[in-house]
């Protein structure tokens, strides 16, 4: 991953104690004096994990879950909304202390960043065109295939290692993607199974989701090499959290009709 020079920042601060978010210029402190605030970088375009709501302000699973740390450690939250591509790349050069944005742990991005203990067990999934002859993944790496994924995820990665035969289209934005099945351009979509679930939600006239995982993957909280401090304070909250239901209550919150329609499917919910 690399960060071009001009990516777009918008930087949010968020009162650890409720919902209120605003821009960065003129905020008070509420975290404890001497304390620097927790910066958090997310892409805030996938949603429910990571969004923006009606006002423009920060919201989703991930908001929530980086505004209970931020209390637990008694610190101030800001987001840095970054494009994915991007979130690695600021993480490095010190701009944040952690990245919390659907982010799977994987070989690759150990060699350049620590990972929490895993906190998301999700499996990647396939978005097919409602007429594709796709049933399948073994379906996929033919002749005169094309499978899109979105630049930067562990959809690409794999598409990359194990295609061999079938086109691979990269785009950079999720919907842009969807669009190319939808409209028969691309055979299947290789993305998380909620995201796939929820986007044959809204495209059931022209795709199919075939929701059983192809790789199981781990979420994971991303921070710099040798921040071992933060990252004990961060593996302690995430089993105190998941301990007192906090997970659940997020799953209840922002996905429920994923979790019943996975429940339909014998398909064992993420959480």
């Amino acid at each position: 991953m690399k960060l071009t020079p001009n990516v777009p920042r918008r930087t949010f601060l968020l009162w650890t104690g409720g919902a209120l978010a605003a821009a960065l210029t003129g905020c008070g402190k509420t975290g404890k004096p001497g304390k620097k605030p927790l910066v958090v970088g997310m892409d805030l375009s996938y949603p429910p994990f990571e969004m923006v709501d009606p006002s423009g302000d920060p919201t989703g699973v991930s908001v929530d879950l980086a505004r209970a740390l931020a209390e637990s450690l008694g610190r101030e939250l800001k987001i840095e909304n970054i494009p994915f591509v991007g979130l690695i790349p600021s993480l490095q050069n010190g701009r944040l202390d952690c990245v919390i944005s659907s982010l799977t742990d994987t070989p690759a991005r150990r060699e350049t960043i620590s990972f929490s203990d895993p906190y998301l067990t999700i499996g990647l999934a396939l978005l097919v065109g409602k007429s594709s002859p796709v049933q399948n993944v073994s379906d996929l790496d033919q002749p005169g295939r094309t499978v899109v994924v979105r630049q930067g995820t562990t959809g690409e990665l794999w598409a990359r290692k194990n295609l061999k035969q079938a086109r691979i289209l990269a785009v950079d934005k999720e919907n842009s993607a969807v669009l190319e099945v939808s409209q028969g351009r691309a055979d299947a979509f290789i993305y998380d199974q909620m995201s796939v679930w929820k986007n044959w939600q809204e495209n059931q006239g022209t795709t199919r989701a075939l929701l059983q995982p192809i790789q199981e993957e781990h979420w994971a909280v991303g921070l710099q090499k040798g921040n071992e401090e933060l990252k004990g304070q961060i593996n302690a909250f995430l089993l105190a959290y998941r301990e007192k239901g906090g997970f659940q209550a997020l799953g209840d919150k922002y996905l429920p009709a994923q979790k019943k329609a996975f429940a339909e499917q014998g398909v064992p919910f993420v959480f």
